[in-house]
């Protein structure tokens, strides 16, 4: 071993504290599901105002994902990672400290910015931290475990922690996990020295605020119709933003030498395909998820830890199919476990739309056992479809476009599908539930088509390299920095 490279234990320190950093990310996707009831008796908040808590972190973590990764390509991932560690660990306890409504939606949008630098900076501490091939295919394959590890714990961990503590507890136990996990990286991990001549990617500084215009708008215009109405000046005014913001976002990264966006890609279809299969599942998966734990708290009355038990076995189903991914796709093909994947999830939660009126959780529980399953085998297939859908030197660019693509969907469809169900408290409840569930299925069917139709028989090169724990939402698969 060269003096350069780190000890063995300090590899393994380094490789915990980038863990540390996603899992958080990833807990904070799914605890606050869980909570929403808790916030609106706390806060009397209307639905819309639920949605921002949820859909703030995430529309900051998707508008920037694309440009944090060079950001540790020019100062540094190691500092970037303790950087986005320390803002995610203030903006969290800002957030359990959170008086009103408002203040805890500003908050959660700071933590989804320091997301956004977590997760792309600490893949990039584990690459430097295991220089063997061997030896970083597995830290990185347990660095995505614990993500899909926190996916599937969180509603559970956060029904726990809600039920005893309350809901300010999710995010005040962000702080001292930053704490160990800033320390563990300022003793262990590796910095990065650069040559004075090695070449720098430039940050899109223009690209970056339309895309954050873009998407503010358009998640602005989603979640307001509810209350305000789709006539009304405010979101309509939106909705004209949204498509400014688009055509000029368009036309700058056509224009810019080096676009965090290179819009090139897009003509390869199956790299298209596998895009719009990423906003689509997500889509299907993260809307129920938020109306469900509506449903369950406020319908059928269970406490927060009983809501995040009732989706447990799905997200159990989800790491086993995560597991039995590689091997089924290295054996049929990407687009066939896409196929298979997206058409399990659809009959899954079709065959919910009838359950939900019965009141009782085993009705349901097979669906879910089906429909997760469905998703996890989705995700991993998707992103090794995408990965080989480009050559060597855009695979950061495409895993970083698959990733905000994800993001995109899970904003979308808890925006649309809370814009669905209504007020959780009302009687059609249940009836916008199932319409939904239906519009789940119509996304899902969608998945299974652009994948029959977008995708290469071939798409199979890759699949040992799918991370086992694909469906962490923002996305072990997507956090490799761009060159």
């Amino acid at each position: 071993m060269s003096q350069s490279e780190p000890s063995t234990a300090k590899r393994k320190l380094s490789l915990l504290a980038a863990c540390l950093g996603f899992v958080v990310v990833i807990l904070d996707v799914s605890v606050v599901n869980v909570a929403t009831d808790a916030l609106s008796k706390d806060f009397g908040g209307s639905l819309s105002g639920l949605e921002w808590v949820i859909n703030g972190y995430t529309l900051t973590f998707a508008a920037f994902l694309l440009s944090t990764g060079s950001l540790g390509d020019r100062f540094d991932p190691k500092r970037i990672y303790q950087v986005g560690f320390a803002l995610f660990a203030v903006a969290s306890f800002a957030c359990g400290a959170s008086t009103t409504l408002v203040a805890l939606i500003v908050s959660r949008v700071v933590q989804g910015l320091g997301a956004a630098m977590i997760v792309p900076s600490s893949l990039s501490i584990v690459n430097k931290s295991f220089p063997d091939a061997g030896e970083r295919a597995k830290a990185v394959s347990l660095w995505a475990a614990a993500g899909g590890l926190a996916l599937a714990l969180g509603p559970v961990v956060g029904g726990v922690l809600i039920d005893q503590l309350g809901w300010r507890s999710i995010f005040f136990v962000n702080v001292p996990i930053a704490v160990a996990g800033i320390w563990l990286t300022q003793a262990n991990a590796p910095a990065t020295v650069r040559a004075a001549d090695a070449p720098r990617r430039s940050f899109d500084l223009l690209g970056q605020v339309l895309a954050v215009v873009a998407l503010g708008t358009f998640t602005a215009a989603i979640i307001e119709a509810n209350g305000r109405g789709w006539g009304s000046a405010f979101v309509i005014g939106c909705l004209v933003a949204f498509a400014v913001a688009t055509i000029a976002f368009v036309a700058a990264e056509k224009r810019s030498s080096d676009p965090m966006l290179p819009l090139h890609l897009f003509g390869r279809k199956a790299f298209t395909s596998t895009s719009l299969i990423g906003v689509l599942v997500n889509f299907a998966f993260y809307g129920l998820i938020f109306v469900f734990s509506l449903f369950f708290q406020s319908v059928w009355d269970y406490s927060p830890i009983v809501a995040g038990l009732a989706f447990l076995p799905m997200t159990a189903a989800i790491m086993t199919a995560n597991l039995s991914c590689g091997p089924l796709a290295k054996r049929y093909g990407a687009r066939a476990v896409l196929i298979t994947g997206s058409s399990l999830a659809a009959l899954g939660y079709l065959g919910t739309l009838p359950a939900v009126h019965s009141g009782s959780y085993f009705a349901i529980v097979a669906q879910f056992l089906v429909a997760g399953f469905g998703i996890g085998l989705v995700v991993p297939a998707m992103t090794n479809a995408m990965l080989s859908a480009v050559d060597s030197g855009n695979i950061g660019i495409a895993s970083g476009v698959l990733n905000a693509s994800r993001q995109l969907g899970g904003l979308i469809g808890v925006a649309i599908m809370g814009l669905i169900v209504g007020d959780a408290k009302s009687d059609t409840f249940t009836s916008g539930l199932q319409t939904a569930l239906g519009w789940a299925v119509a996304a899902l069917v969608g998945c299974a088509l652009l994948s029959a139709f977008g995708i290469h028989r071939a798409a199979k090169a890759k699949a040992a390299a799918a991370p086992a724990a694909a469906t962490a939402p923002a996305a072990a698969k997507a956090a490799v920095p761009a060159k």
